[in-house]
């Protein structure tokens, strides 16, 4: 039974506790684009090293899932979370905007929808949800985006093709519906700028007759995006659409340190949007303050997707249907 309320539900937590975490940090954030870009940087660096032999292969894999865990950046520079400083907020968001294939001015005005109409398929549409209404189609679509270099093969599936739509003044419908009018003229501005730059890495990659600069600067969104995918498909699969409750429609899982720092503790999505202004490095110190008031956390995807899996091949049949989730007897603040 879906429960609909007025008003989004929150849960109860000390005021002072609240304040305390969401301050922001200059120094956490920047230990964290540290850490992460180093990562990258040694990929990266063994991939080119071991070019022309079966080792480039495995190490351009590690270079590209790391490469497509900049998504994390954009979404936590993007809520202004990630640092204190408001121009290193900005500078990030848009550097980890492009490495995700992100036209900023759109994704700034859906992830506002996204979080005040979480899993909405009614108006307002969240368009960025983990997939459409269209559920019938979430396995295959599932499978193209984690095997490598499959999305290629359905490019129109991808972002990069929204934005070349948006750079050649395709009106599309997250387009008209999402972001403002006089906003648009920005967003297809910057979708040029973009479709500019990926033009010139093909050529600058035949003018050397090298792969490597399509590799390294254009392709990782297509042969990395496997792990990501993987985490971010748990944020909201299976779960109640067109609820106001977000412990109905949005998970908090444990994950590992490893894919923990790369995702940048957005694996606990559920308090994330009941308090999208704490900073993602306390979002686990949150849920510990929270945790008498949220579902019981799943450990690790293994037993997450023992959970997915038959709720979204029993969507193909069952349209309304989604998980039963166990609240707890509390009451909202």
């Amino acid at each position: 039974m879906e429960v609909k309320l007025e008003k989004w539900f929150r849960p109860k937590i000390d005021k002072e506790v609240l304040k305390e975490l969401s301050k922001k940090s200059n120094l956490k954030g920047l230990n964290h684009i540290v850490i992460y870009f180093s990562l990258l940087f040694v990929a990266g660096f063994f991939a080119y090293y071991t070019w022309g032999t079966w080792w480039s292969l495995f190490w351009f894999l590690i270079y590209g899932n790391i490469y497509c865990f900049s998504n994390p950046i954009w979404h936590e520079t993007g809520h202004k979370t990630a640092f204190k400083s408001k121009i290193l907020n900005e500078l990030f968001y848009y550097i980890s905007c492009y490495m995700a294939y992100f036209e900023p001015t759109r994704w700034r005005f859906t992830h506002f929808v996204h979080h005040g109409n979480t899993y909405s398929t009614k108006d307002p549409y969240d368009h960025e949800i983990e997939y459409s209404n269209d559920l019938e189609k979430t396995p295959v679509k599932f499978l193209i985006n984690i095997v490598p270099f499959a999305q290629l093969f359905f490019f129109k599936s991808s972002i990069a093709y929204e934005v070349i739509q948006h750079a050649f003044g395709v009106k599309t419908r997250v387009l008209t519906e999402s972001v403002p009018e006089n906003a648009r003229s920005r967003a297809v501005l910057i979708s040029r700028i973009y479709v500019v730059i990926w033009i010139l890495i093909i050529l600058w990659s035949i003018i050397l007759s090298s792969w490597l600069p399509v590799l390294f600067l254009l392709l990782p969104h297509f042969y990395g995006k496997t792990l990501h995918k993987l985490v971010s498909f748990t944020q909201h699969a299976g779960l109640a659409r067109n609820v106001k409750d977000h412990r109905l429609s949005a998970r908090d899982i444990k994950l590992n340190p490893i894919l923990s720092f790369l995702y940048w503790k957005m694996e606990y999505h559920c308090i994330h949007h009941m308090f999208p202004t704490v900073p993602a490095y306390n979002l686990e110190k949150l849920h510990y303050h929270l945790k008498d008031q949220l579902p019981e956390i799943k450990n690790g995807l293994y037993e997450t997707y023992k959970e997915i899996i038959p709720a979204l091949l029993k969507q193909r049949n069952e349209h309304n249907y989604h998980l039963n989730i166990n609240l707890p007897n509390q009451q909202a603040s």
